[in-house]
């Protein structure tokens, strides 16, 4: 069984290769600007990180960031180093990972680019951490969708609507045949939508639309806040008979959600707001593959991977990957996959269906759409059920033209949104 942490990263610097990932192992074990008497070889035998690996990729004309060390007639490298170290060092502590393979190395001098590209864990860390308590399964028992993409939307406007409004379009969202419904992450529990106010609106239109038909609709309330907010927004969730809510990861942290999952009685949505500030410069940060690994094992049963041709500035080839990301197994059995329902959003409609099943070849996702459903010209039921019609095309191999030609509501959106 390996007991090493190990660590990817994509590194630019113009110092030699092996000079620069040595600087990068020193820094974040035993070492620091000199060598110690203490750092005997014993020592470093037993807590030193490891350089394991060093493929150099390519040359750049300058640096990617300011600040680094730049020696006469510097000649820019990129690279991607594995590193590793004992397990021993930190222990199963999700907290103090992120402050081994993501801390100090961000500042070094000795680099002009640095981003955490994949970690892979111990055993013990699924040992010590939940991971999701629902998970894909879970989350479809949950929402009452036992096959196909669960769809789903946001409230909007994002924020300003009351509580007893957003019951109104709860329930107008709940009759045009919606699966999934969220608070967008900016509604939390300001004066205009006080928190248990809009859960008992939210919940009343639900219960109702249950009664009447036997489906209950998945709404993923916004809890995000102090810790023990969080705690008693989730308890009023459940005693109102809610199935999932919501937790903007970014802002709670790790220990704060993990805190928070130990208490959860329900589906965690979480929303990776924020997430641009770590990852959008290539040469900095995180990769969502290294960054989803953290969330999932604390607890998060669905997580946002944008969407294709989204509204933002993600390529279509990493959105997939971040969602594949979600559904790949952590550990093997038996220990926990803790494999986590991906969410797509951000700009998504009935013709983003089927390039999203062909790339994907699942339906283990969440589908959102805003403007997709509420801005079809034949209202929100409509929009929804143009969604269903491309979905039900593509997991058929249908052409969405020929689909298009028997189903009115998805002819007008390929019409409006093409």
């Amino acid at each position: 069984m390996d007991q090493r942490i190990r660590a990817k990263y994509l590194v630019e610097t113009a110092l030699p290769l092996e000079k620069a990932a040595a600087s990068l192992a020193g820094e974040q074990s035993t070492g620091t600007f000199i060598a110690l008497a203490r750092e005997t070889e014993a020592f470093l035998d037993q807590h030193a990180a490891h350089v394991e690996r060093i493929t150099e990729l390519d040359h750049v004309p300058g640096p990617a960031l300011p600040g680094a060390s730049s020696p006469p007639g510097a000649l820019w490298r990129r690279a991607e180093l594995e590193i590793s170290w004992p397990l021993h060092n930190i222990g199963p502590s999700l907290p103090n990972l992120m402050s081994m393979v993501a801390g100090n190395m961000f500042e070094l001098r000795q680099f002009s680019g640095i981003r955490l590209l994949d970690i892979h864990l111990p055993d013990a860390f699924a040992e010590r951490y939940p991971g999701p308590q629902f998970g894909i399964q879970g989350t479809r028992d949950a929402a009452g969708v036992q096959s196909g993409p669960i769809l789903g939307t946001i409230i909007k406007p994002s924020i300003g609507m009351s509580a007893e409004e957003t019951g109104a379009l709860v329930a107008e969202l709940c009759e045009a045949g919606i699966d999934f419904i969220k608070d967008d992450e900016l509604q939390s529990d300001g004066p205009s939508c006080p928190f248990e106010d809009r859960v008992t609106h939210v919940m009343r239109a639900i219960d109702a639309h249950a009664q009447k038909t036997g489906k209950r609709v998945m709404f993923a309330f916004n809890v995000t806040g102090e810790i023990d907010e969080m705690k008693r927004r989730h308890d009023a969730v459940v005693k109102a008979g809610g199935t999932c809510v919501m937790v903007s990861l970014n802002s709670c942290g790790l220990t704060g959600f993990s805190a928070f999952r130990a208490h959860c009685e329900l589906p965690i949505h979480g929303h990776r707001n924020g997430w641009g500030a770590l990852t959008r410069h290539p040469s900095l940060g995180f990769d969502y593959v290294a960054w989803q690994k953290l969330w999932r094992l604390a607890g998060a049963d669905q997580m946002h991977v944008n969407g294709l041709k989204n509204k933002f500035y993600e390529s279509d080839a990493s959105v997939l990957a971040s969602a594949k990301a979600c559904l790949t197994p952590m550990f093997e059995a038996p220990l926990p996959a803790c494999t986590v329902m991906p969410v797509f959003s951000s700009g998504q409609t009935a013709l983003h269906a089927r390039a999203t099943f062909d790339a994907m070849k699942t339906t283990d996702l969440i589908f959102t759409c805003g403007g997709g459903i509420m801005g079809h010209p034949g209202g929100p039921a409509a929009g929804i059920a143009s969604i269903r019609q491309a979905w039900d095309a593509a997991i058929a191999g249908e052409d969405l033209s020929s689909a298009a030609a028997r189903h009115p509501e998805l002819a007008k959106a390929v019409e409006i949104f093409g």
